[in-house]
This record gives C-alpha cells, sequence and structure tokens, in this order.
C-alpha cells in the first residue's frame, strides 16, 4: 500500500508540474500585462512599465519565466520555513499575501456544499433506489435533473430572489395563513408516505401523523413568531437527541440489538447533560472552545460504545460516536439560535438577515455566535445553489449503484436467509452501492470549483473565484498560477483518496504492490 501511494503521489507530482507549464504559457499569451499603463496618459508611464517589468520578469520568456515562478513555489514544500514565495502580482501584492483571505470563503464554501451534497445525494439515492419506480422517485429524478439542467447563475438569482428577498420580506410580518398551513401539512403528507411505502392503510397512517405533525409544528411557529426568534430549548433538544439515538440503533444495529438501543439512549442522556452544562461555557467561548468540546463529547459516546461491549462492539461504538456528535450538533444549533435577537436587531442588519453579496457584514460587531450567524447567512444562498448543481449527480450516481447491488446474488441469499430488510440495506447493499460514488466524487469536486467561481461572482464573495477571473482579465499570471496549483492539488488528492476507498470499501480490491 505505501509502495502504491508513492507511486501515485510521484504521478500526480509529475502531471501537476507538465499541466502548470501549459497553464502559465497560456496566461502569458493571453494579453500584455502593461498594457494598462502604455494606454494611460500617466507621465511616468515609462518608469512605471519599467518597475513592473522588473517585478514580474516580463524581459524573460515564458517558458524560462515559469522556472523562475517555480522555484520560487517550490519553496512552500519547506515546512515552517517562511520562505514560500508565490511572486507578485501587478499592484505589487505578494500572492501569499492574498491568498489566505480568499482561500478561507473559498474553502468554506467548497467544504460545506461538497458534504451537503454528499449526504443529501446518497440519502435521497437510496430512498429512491428503494422506492423505484413510485411518486417519491419519480418525482425526486424530475426535480434533480431540472436543477441539475438550469445553469448556476440562473438558480443563484432564483436563490436571491425567492430566498433572500422573499424570506427577508416575511420576516416584516411573518405570519403564515390557515390555507397555507394546511397546503404545507399535506405536501408534507404526501413527502412521507412516498417515502415510507407499503400497503394502502400504512400509507394513509404515516400521511395522516405528518401532515398533522408538520401542520401542528407550522401553526406553533407562526403563532410563537418563531421566524423571528428562534430557538430550540432543552424540551426539543431532548427529544432530537432521543430521536437521533432511536434512528441511529434502528440503521446500525436494529432495535432487537438492545445493546444498540442502550448505547444511544446513555449517549442522548449525556447529551442532555452536557447541554445545561456547557451553557455558561458558551456564552464565554471561542470556536476552538466548542471543538474542543465538541470532541471531548464524541469520545465519550465512542466510549460508551466500546464498554457496552457484545460480539459486535464496532458496531455499538460507531453507535456512540454518531449520536454524541449529532447531539453536540443540536446543542450548537440551539445556542447560535439563542443569538439570533442580537443579530436580528443589530443596526448593521436592519431585519433583513438572509445576505445576498458579499460573506460578511463589514460593520457588524459582535460575540463569536453573532459573527457566526453572519457568515452562515452570507454563505446560504451560495452554498444551496452548488448543493442543487450536484444534488443531481450524486442521487443518480447512489439509486444506480443500489440498483445494480440489490439485484446481485449475494443480496438474494442474504434475503434467502432470513435476514432483515435493514441489515440486507445496511450490511450487504450500502457499503457496495459507494464505489461508484468514489470514483466520482473527485470529477464532481472539479465541477463544484468551477461553478463556485460564477457563484462567487454572483454574490460577490471576495474568494478564489474572484481572484482568478480578475486576474484572467488584468493578464496577471502569478495569482492565476496561485488558483490553479490549489485546484490542482485538491482534485489529485481527491483522486488518491477515491482510489484509497476502494479498498475499504471492497475487500476484494488490493492496491498494487
Amino acid at each position: 500500500m505505501l509502495s502504491f501511494i508513492l507511486r501515485r503521489v510521484f504521478v500526480s507530482a509529475l502531471l501537476l508540474l507538465g499541466a502548470a507549464f501549459i497553464m502559465y504559457q497560456l496566461t502569458a499569451a493571453s494579453g500584455d500585462p502593461l498594457q494598462h499603463l502604455r494606454e494611460g496618459n500617466d507621465p511616468n508611464k515609462e518608469q512605471l512599465m519599467r518597475l513592473l517589468s522588473e517585478r514580474l520578469d516580463l524581459d524573460v520568456p515564458a517558458p524560462l519565466r515559469f522556472f523562475l515562478w517555480l522555484g520560487g513555489a517550490a519553496q512552500c514544500l519547506v515546512p515552517f520555513a517562511g520562505t514560500c514565495d508565490l511572486g507578485v502580482n501587478i499592484l505589487n501584492q505578494p500572492v501569499t499575501a492574498l491568498l489566505p483571505i480568499a482561500l478561507t470563503s473559498t474553502v468554506q464554501l467548497l467544504s460545506a456544499s461538497t458534504v451537503l451534497a454528499i449526504v443529501f445525494g446518497v440519502i435521497i439515492g437510496i430512498v429512491s433506489a428503494l422506492r423505484q419506480n413510485s411518486g417519491f422517485d419519480f418525482s425526486v429524478t424530475f426535480l434533480v435533473f431540472l436543477m441539475f439542467s438550469l445553469p448556476s447563475f440562473f438558480i443563484a438569482v432564483l436563490l436571491k430572489e425567492f430566498i433572500a428577498i422573499g424570506f427577508n420580506d416575511f420576516l416584516s410580518a411573518p405570519e403564515i395563513s390557515p390555507l397555507l398551513i394546511v397546503g404545507i401539512a399535506v405536501v408534507a403528507g404526501i413527502i412521507w408516505q412516498s417515502m415510507v411505502g407499503g400497503v394502502a392503510r400504512r400509507r394513509a397512517t404515516i400521511f395522516a401523523i405528518s401532515a398533522l405533525a408538520t401542520g401542528g409544528v407550522v401553526a406553533y411557529m407562526s403563532v410563537t413568531d418563531w421566524f423571528r426568534f428562534p430557538g430550540l430549548g432543552p424540551v426539543v433538544v431532548s427529544l432530537v437527541s432521543i430521536g437521533i439515538a432511536v434512528l441511529l440503533a434502528t440503521l446500525l444495529s436494529g432495535l432487537a440489538s438492545r445493546r444498540g438501543l442502550v448505547t444511544g439512549l446513555v449517549v442522548a442522556a449525556l447529551g442532555i447533560v452536557t447541554y445545561f452544562l456547557v451553557q455558561p461555557l458558551f456564552n464565554i467561548s471561542t470556536i476552538w472552545t466548542v471543538i474542543i468540546v465538541g470532541a471531548i463529547f464524541t469520545t465519550v459516546g465512542v466510549a460508551v460504545g466500546f464498554f457496552a461491549g457484545g460480539y459486535d462492539r464496532g458496531v455499538h461504538m460507531r453507535i456512540g460516536g454518531f449520536t454524541a456528535f449529532l447531539t453536540f450538533l443540536v446543542i450548537v444549533l440551539d445556542r447560535s439560535m439563542q443569538a439570533w435577537n442580537s443579530y436580528f436587531t443589530n443596526s448593521a442588519i436592519n431585519g433583513r438577515p438572509i445576505a445576498t453579496v458579499g460573506s460578511s457584514t463589514p460593520t457588524l460587531r459582535g460575540d463569536m455566535w453573532v459573527l457566526g450567524l453572519d457568515t452562515f447567512t452570507h454563505f446560504l444562498l451560495p452554498t444551496l445553489a452548488l448543493v442543487l448543481i450536484s444534488l443531481a449527480s450524486y442521487t443518480r450516481y447512489v439509486r444506480a449503484g443500489m440498483l445494480e447491488v440489490l439485484n446481485q446474488d449475494y443480496i438474494r441469499t442474504a434475503r434467502a436467509k432470513g435476514l432483515s430488510e435493514r441489515s440486507v440495506v445496511m450490511r450487504h447493499a450500502f457499503r457496495n452501492s459507494l464505489i461508484p460514488l468514489a470514483t466520482f466524487i473527485p470529477v464532481d469536486i472539479a465541477s463544484i470549483v468551477g461553478g463556485a467561481i460564477i457563484t462567487e461572482q454572483v454574490f460577490s464573495i471576495s474568494g478564489m473565484g474572484q481572484l482568478f477571473i480578475r486576474s484572467l482579465q488584468n493578464v496577471d499570471p502569478n495569482p492565476v498560477m496561485a488558483y490553479f496549483v490549489i485546484v490542482s492539488i485538491v482534485v489529485l488528492i481527491a483522486n488518491l483518496v477515491a482510489d484509497l476507498s476502494y479498498a475499504v470499501l471492497d475487500p476484494r480490491v488490493r492496491a498494487p504492490q
């Protein structure tokens, strides 16, 4: 395995060098960096042109100039040396000083959109496969392909119009009419009964329960002005934690396994206790405090699963760990909601929290929770735009992979042995259905990066996409090369991880020695 990784890294490095050389030549041949000075009326333009030519080494032929740039870029490989040199732009700003701000915004956008697209794509794809040719399957297929077919900038404009502007207008008088509440309840009932499936009586029961529950929740939110002053509270957090524990125990071990259910419920109980313990700490905490507390609580959840023991200790540890992690996320969500009133009423927000431009509100001041909400509201729409673009691909790949696996002989054998449908789907089919997805993810990451360039332009986010476009327009090769190298490294790492994941997902696959 180690030799395989080293060979892949070596080949990837050669590919990166070759692609970087071609990209540098194309950028250098795309125009004249001195054109804006040549056409200007500055009396010192000859001196400025000479200085800029010296900074960018324009008197050196482009092929040789690439190796000068490569010599400085190679110093970035030396850790903690502080000698990284990616050149300067046409304004004499070091590229290494421009990257941190741009890279932070792009990483936040791409990481959130990629993770959400994968998670929701896997869930929707599996449900579609299990409900093949049902109303839910056809509806999901139509919707995801509709989103996939629309240009990213058009989706971004629609989100601005109907979510940002519409929701901000709604918050000025957040009241939902009884007719709309009934409509939302009926739609929710139709969706849930189509997902669960079964005989007509079971569908009718699911429809009634989900419709009544949804209608009651929406009516409560409208009456209590929840949309302007949201919150969960200890009761809801407790119920959600217990629900997470039961759901994970059902999926991973089955309710017949008492140890799995006990593990989840014990961790949920610890989560409820943690909710009250961390409230004073959260008032004075930083992001690192939240991360450390979350890591400790997740470790405790894994430990509970370990001490639960049994013949399948690994499953119990996963139940405990995932329950702890998701429960802590709910606790953090509740604390963020507690800061919503301070954020919503801030003079810099002016009662319109869903932002349409930028990555932050420049004049906003507040604690970690207020600033976190500001980041969330600014990245909500661009993240949603990228998720909608990628969701169709993930959904269809998972659906096709699951359908193929469910028709295999070993699945028929598992069912013939009398295994429950949960065991057949989760233990035998789910893992193998992810193999095609592991192949597709690295390819999709490149397309998400391309979509992020357009999305950042539409939402005026000062990320890597805007840095790339601005540098191309100015025929500024050094920032373009920095963008290209970073994106290429991400794609190459994703391909390497995909190759290694085959051995994890399929024991029959062995890395060549």
